[in-house]
């Protein structure tokens, strides 16, 4: 895959978990935040996991209280329990990744975040990749988990991220060695920015940059002067004069 491929990546503004309200009343990676999103033409970044019966569901947590109220793990519950249960007591369950796809039907751009649990993530890398492999829409994945990034080469038609955060030489050296596994863009906090991986992605490697996660306008303005698309939520970015 070309870097000209990927123009799409960050031609729009990304809303970070859908346009959601922060939760008030629309929550967060609901359909009811996706087609939000779809109305307004921006991009969609979403969080999956895998859940007991090997089906991909859209939520961001690893426990199920936050969001739910409900006890326990998502990998504990089969896809059949996670869509019973309801986001925030609004009329939203926890949608399949199947059912955002069907959704979208490649009217906006989709980024999804793989969300690694150790032991319990086995299969979600090619569960995603078979529900991609038919999908017409633009659509890409990411992870800050390294042992599913270290997967992705298996899905080479699907673009793929490396999502980051950190700025001791650690952390830098940890995202380095994530090129050697083909990554062909980077989603990075905004607030750990700029540093000498960034620096190096966008002066070397012409890779496309994604911030995380802006709430205000003067990060939409910092963004922008970094040469990344934001990741947003809270905000209104096409109010935001740059």
């Amino acid at each position: 895959m070309t870097r000209t491929d990927l123009a799409w990546l960050t031609e729009r503004p990304i809303a970070h978990r859908g346009l959601h309200d922060l939760n008030h009343e629309v929550w967060e990676n609901t359909l009811s935040a996706f087609e939000r999103a779809m109305q307004r033409g921006f991009a969609i970044e979403c969080d999956v996991h895998l859940t007991a019966d090997n089906q991909v569901v859209v939520f961001h947590d690893d426990t199920l209280g936050r969001l739910t109220g409900a006890d326990g793990f998502v990998w504990q519950r089969t896809a059949s329990e996670m869509t019973a249960l309801r986001i925030g007591g609004t009329n939203d369950h926890p949608p399949l990744l199947s059912e955002l796809l069907e959704l979208v039907n490649g009217e906006v751009p989709l980024i999804i975040e793989l969300k690694g649990i150790p032991g319990h993530d086995e299969g979600l890398v090619q569960a995603v990749g078979k529900l991609l492999s038919s999908y017409r829409g633009k659509a890409a994945i990411m992870s800050f988990d390294h042992w599913l990034i270290r997967q992705f080469s298996e899905l080479p038609n699907i673009p793929a991220g490396l999502t980051a955060l950190g700025t001791d030489n650690k952390d830098i050296e940890a995202h380095f060695s994530m090129l050697g596994n083909g990554i062909d863009f980077v989603s990075y906090c905004l607030a750990h920015l700029p540093n000498p991986f960034v620096n190096f992605i966008q002066t070397k490697l012409d890779m496309p940059l994604i911030t995380w996660t802006v709430r205000d306008e003067a990060a939409v303005r910092l963004s922008a002067e970094l040469g990344g698309q934001i990741t947003f939520e809270g905000i209104d970015p096409e109010n935001v004069i740059v």
